[in-house]
């Protein structure tokens, strides 16, 4: 089909662009490369068409036009066909609003004496007419002039017929684009919107590939056509309360609501009722999220997060309660929990795997905030926050808006307005900061501005005051013993909301390094003292029933066998059972921490644990006693102070419940093989082989 057929197919709904397509993600690189492609003959990939009469819903479309016969759904080839659109007409195809292209490639220019291509440059094309837009290339209307451009750019050095026909040779290949065959393929018109979407997924692994958060959403929209723009529209209404969220956000929000595990992936095959109640309770959740969090945690915006994926785990919470925390104690513990997760940037690698394993928790524990905080500390070491974590920080530490916070909800003001800094101040919550010591002043008081180790405690957050704008009332090397006894005579308390030490000889410029000790020492103490407030009480521990685990399905942080030791279909004892339990509780103390449910199947199926405990003469003391003997013996004496085991009554049967700590060393199991070491690959163990395990453990541990 040539490319001036397909773009007048778009236009006539010939072909049509289904809602599932996500929207245009091509950069403005992609584009140009497009177009050098289209003009040099190279190849640039083909169409992929699903004939049929009954289309999905469709972008742009609410009504297809009357007409007889089949249309047919564009199924890979939208992103080429889109900058196509907009390039050879100048019109953004009407399944696009303005505002979702954020990359828009009609800028781009064609010099038509080299048929080099390139994005409009004042400094390199003002005044060169070798230089035309490309969209005007192709308008009758605004078509430059070969002959004219020649006359401008001649000279002795060749002849202007040379130069014109040159020109006109070129811009007679560029217009040749039009005329250009894309291979087309078809679906045929047999296959139903399932198999359709499946081959879309196989052809979205190759070129600009999906992201497992686009792919969701594209299994979302085929189940529930007006997915992608209700959630557009909502976050839009978020925005406006200062909460700025992404499609992505929105669709793992989502997943967790319906599922209530944290991966893309298992939301691909849930059916149009589930994801239409799911998303009005994560409305509802979200609602009472962006009212809560200004009040109760002084997150006034997501401006004030270093990511937003630390809002999942309490999304997953309030999912399972009615979205609402269910007591004042249950906000304090989300609250420092939260806090933790974003000082100590619990999701900023292994995001999936972290995330799915702490909605494994709270879909295990009715009060999880405190197993949570041991995620936290496994991973870390520590939770507590040390005066020398401030050291040479910047404003890129989480430890920044950890700061700004505890500025907020000790009542800080700015220092030269008086404005609270709990309240919005033009547009948003933007976050400004003043050098308490300016940079000028330190720089020419013997810090160099050339040494990296002198910027950073120049920059760093203990030198750090916090504003409602941009402001720059001070000169910029006014000395803060100066300046500082106005701010506290002009707003007293102002200095102390903010964790200056109130000693005027520290505001000296020769006692900096001084003042930088005394007030990291300072933010760390309020810091600390405002977290452990919060969970002065603690929080009761109840199990949720397990039931609500085992509904989630095996996943990275949860595996069921059918039996401690019994093999069920030769019916006679088996070491393999007990091996295969052993190891995938040694998978588990090496990575997130886990639960292993014994007594169920691996669909959910319960069995319970008769032919166990009669083996252990009908005692459950004895058999929790025959599981932590074998920890012991095949992974140390350490192990087990890792591992909990507990019995629940489901179903009128028995099952063992073993919830699994991450190990703070490396756990190797003794099998008939030797000592090996046993991971999680998503739901499966796997035992890794020498160089493997020597690289994980470095990732892990080191």
């Amino acid at each position: 089909m040539k490319i001036s057929e397909s773009l007048d197919s778009i236009r006539k709904c010939d072909i049509v662009i289904p809602e599932f397509q996500r929207e245009y993600v091509w950069n403005l690189d992609q584009a140009k490369e497009l177009m050098i492609s289209l003009v040099n003959g190279y190849p640039v990939g083909g169409l992929l068409l699903w004939k049929t009469d009954n289309p999905p819903e469709l972008k742009g479309i609410e009504k297809l036009p009357e007409k007889v016969g089949t249309v047919q759904v564009l199924l890979d080839g939208q992103q080429r066909l889109t900058t196509l659109n907009m390039l050879l007409t100048g019109d953004i195809p009407t399944y696009y609003s303005a505002d979702e292209i954020l990359n828009d490639p009609r800028d781009l220019y064609v010099n038509l004496d080299s048929l080099e291509f390139q994005y409009y440059q004042r400094s390199r094309m003002a005044g060169d007419p070798r230089w035309q837009r490309v969209v005007d290339c192709f308008d009758t209307g605004r078509e430059p002039n070969a002959l004219a451009i020649a006359e401008q750019i001649a000279s002795d050095a060749e002849p202007l017929i040379d130069i014109a026909k040159r020109l006109l040779s070129n811009m007679q290949k560029l217009k040749n684009v039009k005329d250009v065959d894309i291979p087309t393929q078809s679906v045929p018109y047999t296959a139903s919107l399932t198999q359709a979407i499946r081959i879309f997924d196989r052809i979205n692994s190759q070129g600009t590939k999906l992201t497992d958060a686009e792919l969701a959403l594209t299994h979302i929209v085929a189940k529930w056509a007006e997915a992608r723009r209700v959630m557009k529209a909502k976050i839009l209404e978020l925005e406006d309360r200062y909460f700025y969220f992404d499609l992505a956000f929105m669709t793992r929000a989502l997943t967790i609501v319906v599922t209530g595990r944290a991966l893309f992936e298992v939301i691909h095959d849930q059916p149009r009722e589930n994801l239409i109640s799911g998303w009005e309770k994560l409305c509802k959740i979200l609602d009472y999220l962006v009212t809560l969090l200004p009040l109760r945690a002084f997150i006034n915006s997501t401006l004030d997060l270093n990511t937003t994926n630390a809002l999942i785990p309490l999304v997953a919470f309030l999912s399972r309660n009615n979205a609402k925390f269910p007591n004042d104690d249950s906000i304090k513990h989300a609250i420092n929990w939260l806090n933790a997760a974003l000082i100590w940037t619990r999701y900023t690698s292994q995001t999936d795997q972290r995330l799915e394993a702490d909605a494994s928790l709270i879909a295990r524990e009715k009060a999880p905030w405190e197993a949570l905080r041991a995620q936290i500390i496994d991973q870390r070491g520590r939770i507590r926050i040390e005066p020398s974590d401030f050291a040479g920080r910047g404003v890129q530490n989480p430890l920044y808006r950890a700061s700004f916070m505890l500025a907020k909800a000790h009542g800080a003001v700015d220092w030269f307005n008086g404005l609270p800094l709990s309240q919005p101040h033009g547009d948003s919550f933007v976050l400004h900061s003043h050098h308490i010591f300016p940079q000028a002043l330190l720089y020419r008081s013997g810090y160099n501005q050339d040494d990296y180790t002198h910027k950073q405690v120049v920059n760093e957050i203990a030198n750090r005051a916090f504003l409602t704008a941009d402001s720059n009332l001070l000169s910029s090397a006014t000395p803060p013993d100066e300046y500082l006894p106005e701010v506290e005579r002009n707003f007293p308390g102002a200095l102390d909301r903010q964790f200056i030490p109130l000693d005027p000889l520290l505001w000296k410029v020769d006692r900096y390094a001084d003042f930088l000790s005394a007030r990291r020492i300072l933010i760390a103490k309020k810091l600390n003292e405002y977290l452990e407030a919060l969970i002065s009480k603690p929080e009761p521990m109840h199990h949720r029933p397990i039931t609500d685990l085992i509904q989630l399905g095996e996943s990275y942080t949860l595996e069921f066998k059918g039996s401690w030791q019994w093999d069920l279909n030769l019916k006679q004892t088996s070491r393999i059972m007990r091996t295969m339990c052993l190891k995938s509780i040694g998978a588990f103390l090496n990575c997130e921490g886990g639960t292993l449910v014994i007594g169920v199947e691996d669909g959910g199926a319960i069995l319970g644990l008769d032919p166990d405990l009669k083996l252990a003469n009908h005692s459950l003391d004895i058999l929790q006693q025959q599981i932590a003997t074998a920890i012991t013996d095949t992974m140390g004496v350490n192990a087990p102070h890792y591992a909990r085991i507990r019995f629940e009554n489901v179903s009128g049967k028995k099952v063992c419940v073993v919830d699994m700590d991450r190990s703070p060393e490396p756990v190797f199991t003794k099998t008939e093989k030797g000592q090996e070491f046993f991971c999680r690959i998503g739901n499966m163990t796997r035992s890794l082989n020498p160089e493997e395990t020597h690289d994980y453990i470095n990732q892990h541990w080191t």
